[in-house]
């Protein structure tokens, strides 16, 4: 018998809200000794700048992002910065045993990357993962620069990712852009994207939906964890979810 997980379906949130319901999840997993994993989709509203966790903010044009209402918040997630408006993001949560590979971070990032890989391929889409690590410590901005545990279509990242571990327990959250304002990103981090180095969703599928994505990757993480994710009510993703009990009996 499939076990079940737990599936929070997309909603957009502040980034101080996103990044605090990640954490929130992750602690409560933690607390209740989850042996399931969370999965979440969300978006951004208003546009916002979020900072890995150990990361500097020096190089981010502040005085801009409060002209342009883009919020700036950190991570507790380490990695580059990203400037999150047009795409969609997930988070996952599940203990270190879950997965095959999971005391290693690498071969855990490429394991639930896997999952991913699978939801695109629903969607027609081959995405891999590098086989050389590329790293460029030029660049503040994270889509710039890929590493060999970032989801690729010809040699272009459509998968920024980071992770954070604590209790044996593994939060990966990423990034997948539809599109992006060059204009916006050059302003904020004071370099230009490249268009050789980005996937852009909406250039592979220019009518992809926003349903349609989430339900393909859904799926993928479903089929390559043998598993079937439960549905949290939309009106039960507030501090009245994190206080119930039985949603993964």
């Amino acid at each position: 018998m499939k076990k079940n997980g737990v599936y929070l379906p997309f909603r957009p949130r502040n980034g101080n809200d996103n990044m605090d319901l990640d954490e929130r999840l992750l602690n409560f997993a933690i607390q209740n000794e989850w042996d399931v994993p969370v999965l979440r989709f969300y978006g951004w509203s208003p546009a916002c700048v979020s900072l890995g966790r150990n990361q500097e903010d020096t190089f981010v044009n502040k005085k801009y992002c409060e002209q342009q209402g883009i919020d700036i918040v950190r991570r507790i997630t380490g990695g580059r910065a990203l400037f999150h408006d047009d795409e969609l993001t997930y988070s996952f949560i599940c203990p270190v045993s879950y997965l095959k590979n999971g005391e290693t971070i690498i071969q855990s990032y490429k394991e639930i990357s896997g999952a991913i890989a699978q939801g695109f391929k629903k969607l027609g889409i081959d995405v891999q993962l590098p086989s050389e690590k590329r790293v460029s410590t030029h660049f503040e901005y994270c889509m710039s620069l890929a590493t060999g545990a970032d989801l690729s279509v010809d040699g272009k990242k459509l998968v920024g990712s980071a992770q954070f571990r604590k209790k044996g327990y593994i939060l990966q959250h990423g990034s997948i852009l539809y599109t992006y304002d060059k204009e916006k990103i050059e302003k904020i981090f004071s370099e230009k994207p490249s268009d050789d180095k980005i996937a852009l969703l909406k250039q592979l599928i220019p009518d992809i939906t926003g349903a349609k994505l989430c339900e393909a990757l859904k799926a993928g993480f479903e089929d390559y964890f043998d598993i079937i994710f439960e549905p949290v009510r939309l009106q039960d993703q507030s501090e009245e979810f994190l206080l119930r009990q039985d949603i993964c009996v």
